[in-house]
């Protein structure tokens, strides 16, 4: 299961990074805006990727998963729904000249966040039932 849901937490910060640079936020040559884009990007998939490996190797447990979720969580949210944003969900809609691709992009993001709520709430019941135990 976390497998799964980490996989989808890949394909869907994918689809969000190509909404981002559709967007704009990712410039060529690269300035300070860009590297800040890229090194975000590089670090989310080194924590999920390094954090599935340790995992597989019994290194990592439920807690690792429950606090990076949170802390997914919290950066989510300040970056696209906190009212100090400034790429909240009506700026990504109106990015796009298609209420298709506008309603598209919003709707990967909120399911993105869905899915690392999901994990994180997954990951802390396994956490809470492997202290009981």
């Amino acid at each position: 299961m976390l497998v799964g849901l980490i996989g989808a937490i890949f394909v869907l910060n994918a689809l969000h990074t190509v909404d981002h640079v559709l967007r704009g936020d990712f410039h060529w040559p690269l300035d300070a805006q860009s590297i800040v884009f890229v090194a975000i990007t590089v670090t989310i998939n080194v924590v999920l990727g390094v954090g599935l490996w340790l995992s597989g190797k019994g290194r990592l447990g439920w807690r690792f998963w429950a606090v990076t979720g949170a802390i997914g969580l919290a950066f989510g949210w300040f970056s696209h729904f906190s009212p100090f944003t400034d790429q909240p969900p009506m700026r990504i809609y109106g990015a796009y000249q298609s209420a298709t691709a506008g309603g598209l992009a919003v709707a990967l993001l909120v399911l993105l966040m869905l899915t690392v709520l999901a994990t994180t709430v997954y990951a802390g019941f396994r956490w809470s039932g492997a202290r009981r135990a």
